[in-house]
């Protein structure tokens, strides 16, 4: 039985999801190939002889471009069954069913993809020329059992309150929290590392290639506005750290000088990830990394930031997400604004380098209060610290966000829109909107003219001020405050949904 596996868009990374399901499908004896749309054409000849073709959507933009393929290869290739794996899967079912998508699996996805290739197949559980199948086999097999039987009866899934569906018609899971024994992911069939993000760094060095790994999934928080939640519903699950090593050690041997953790939180299990840093840099001392840390969880472990300097952590990214206290609050961070303000003193301190992230137009963004967040970056020296894009997010509130049970959604709210995999909404200020899409046109115009990330901010700065300032008396504007202007080490390609 032949398979292809396709990741669309995965920030620039190679894709651990897709080396992770290829390494459990070929233990289970399937033929499976690996395309990577995002840095290569897809091979039509491959797909037009696959039995089995699956998308991996773990992100926003990753699945409205698999829908973007969908129909086309159902066209292209009729007979071939499509499977949609990953985060975003279970949130848009309905939506990729109507494409043409015949199983939806999500959460913990590998043990679904080897029954369904079992099942579509008529493999048995022993793979053909196997004696005895190993204890991990056997343990997988009993789960993914108990997944399916629990499927058909009452499902207890966090998922279920949020209203995505647990079946569908399909024996293998939709949502699965299984705690799986994961393997040493398969990256022989995806294209080089090269062809991927790389460390951008300010000692006058020549980039780093970036290698990708996760070393757990899910996340213990509930933020209001995160698609996690409706999945993993305040659960995560940790890869064996000798997995992770394994993982590391590999993409070092394909020319990796930096990896990136692409945890949700890096700190929902500080006592599992920490020994992991410090064994890869035992290992390989020329070895940087970032990861991604709440707020909350900066403050909670702030003890743990000169372990992360002295291991080659990079940098930080990190979700502000906003600096009104109230905004905070509708979002369920967990954080204020003055707990931003110690993070940005505790990495001056611990000399470690902070990436924040914002959502910075959402339907409580006011115009003086986008100008206060770009006054305060700058005040702070953080504006060559913020990727230009972060300028203009907009809130993107997809199904089964916890958002929706917040009556100060309600007013805002429009129609859900399955194309665009999020319901619609409109600012109750028109001059908002207009300035969101005025910062996203600046944005573009400055990256198409190679801009730095401080004559971007300058001409966001500009718009705002005009834009705050408008109708008010002469003289109302504000003045730009003097900001440190050294970049920082980025990546490559900017962190986006």
């Amino acid at each position: 039985m032949k398979i292809v596996l396709i990741s669309t868009y995965e920030l620039g990374h190679q894709p651990f999801g897709l080396a992770s399901a290829a390494a459990w499908l070929k233990r289970a004896g399937a033929d499976v190939a690996c395309q990577d749309a995002a840095v290569q054409h897809l091979d039509k000849e491959d797909l037009a002889q696959a039995d089995l073709i699956g998308f991996y959507v773990p992100m926003h933009t990753a699945t409205r471009i698999a829908a973007q393929f969908i129909p086309t290869l159902k066209a292209h290739n009729p007979r071939a069954q499509v499977v949609c794996f990953g985060l975003y899967a279970p949130m848009n079912e309905a939506y990729l069913r109507k494409l043409g998508v015949d199983t939806i699996l999500g959460g913990e996805f590998e043990a679904g993809l080897v029954a369904l290739y079992r099942r579509l197949s008529g493999t048995p559980h022993l793979p053909v020329g196997a004696g005895v199948a190993s204890a991990a086999e056997q343990r997988e097999a009993i789960s993914v059992k108990e997944e399916i039987a629990s499927s058909q009866t009452a499902l207890t899934c966090p998922a279920q309150s949020s209203g995505v569906a647990m079946t569908g018609g399909q024996p293998e899971p939709i949502i699965s929290l299984a705690r799986q024994e994961f393997i040493l992911p398969d990256r022989r069939t995806l294209p080089h590392l090269s062809k991927y993000a790389y460390l951008i760094r300010t000692d006058g060095h020549c980039p780093k290639v970036g290698g990708y790994t996760e070393a757990s999934r899910g996340c213990k928080h509930h933020c209001r506005h995160c698609p996690v939640v409706p999945v993993y519903g305040g659960q995560f699950r940790v890869v064996p750290s000798e997995i992770v090593i394994e993982d590391i050690e590999q993409q070092v041997n394909a020319g990796a000088g930096h990896i990136t953790f692409g945890d949700p939180d890096f700190f929902n299990g500080p006592g599992h990830v920490l020994p992991i840093v410090e064994k890869v840099h035992q290992l390989w001392p020329h070895l940087t990394y970032d990861v991604t840390i709440k707020i909350e969880h900066v403050l909670k472990y702030q003890r743990w930031l000169p372990l992360l300097r002295d291991t080659g952590c990079a940098f930080v990214t990190s979700a502000v997400e906003s600096i009104d206290d109230g905004v905070l609050e509708i979002f369920d961070k967990q954080h204020t604004r003055e707990d931003f303000l110690k993070v940005v003193a505790l990495f001056k301190e611990a000399g470690l380098i902070l990436q924040p992230t914002f959502v910075a137009f959402n339907p409580w963004t006011t115009l003086h209060g986008y100008l206060d967040l770009l006054e305060m970056i700058a005040q702070l020296d953080l504006v060559e610290n913020v990727a230009p894009i972060q300028w203009g997010v907009r809130l993107l509130i997809p199904a089964g966000s916890r958002l929706l049970d917040r009556a100060e959604v309600q007013p805002v709210l429009g129609e859900f829109d399955e194309a665009a995999l999020a319901y619609r909404w409109a600012h109750p200020d028109p001059r908002v909107d207009r300035l969101c899409a005025a910062v996203l046109a600046i944005i573009k115009d400055g990256q198409d003219h190679e801009q730095t990330r401080s004559e971007i901010f300058d001409r966001v700065w500009g718009a705002a001020n005009s834009a705050a300032a408008a109708g008010e008396a002469a003289g109302e504007s504000r003045l730009l405050p003097a900001y440190a202007r050294r970049p920082v080490p980025r990546l490559s390609e900017n962190w986006f949904c």
